[in-house]
């Protein structure tokens, strides 16, 4: 597999993604379902979102591995959260760690949305490729 990042403003370099990442000659790809804060037992949480933030990488990182696929091989995440500002403000520490800890260079997008599952505040949807 052969990938290359595109990132042609200067800007870019700050917002822990890129704006397009081309995939050539992969022999896989694997597309995650949004992955939210459910424990094994299907129970969603209820604690904040920095908090949520840290189980969903956490099942996240567990679905890639158990697909055989790697973390640094994630090229499109995008980010569903009921509050961009919450985001920002509790959960950065978090979430720019995830991605320097796997050198991912991705394609993403962030959105608020009106509401998630029950009380979850934050999704992560993965594109990954081998």
């Amino acid at each position: 597999m052969e990938k290359q990042s595109f990132d042609p403003w200067a800007w870019g370099k700050n917002t822990n993604s890129v704006q397009a990442v081309e995939v050539k000659n992969p022999k896989g790809t694997l597309y995650c379902s949004g992955q939210v804060a459910i424990d094994a037992n299907g129970v969603p949480s209820n604690a904040d979102m920095r908090s949520q933030l840290i189980q969903t990488i956490a099942n996240l990182e567990q679905l890639i591995k158990e697909a055989a696929y790697e973390c640094n091989n994630i090229v499109r995440l995008n980010i569903y959260t009921t509050s961009t500002q919450d985001f920002f403000t509790t959960c950065m520490d978090v979430y720019v760690p995830f991605i320097q800890k796997y050198g991912i260079q991705q394609s993403t997008t962030l959105l608020e949305v009106k509401g998630l599952f029950a009380t979850l505040t934050i999704e992560l949807e993965a594109t990954v490729v081998k």
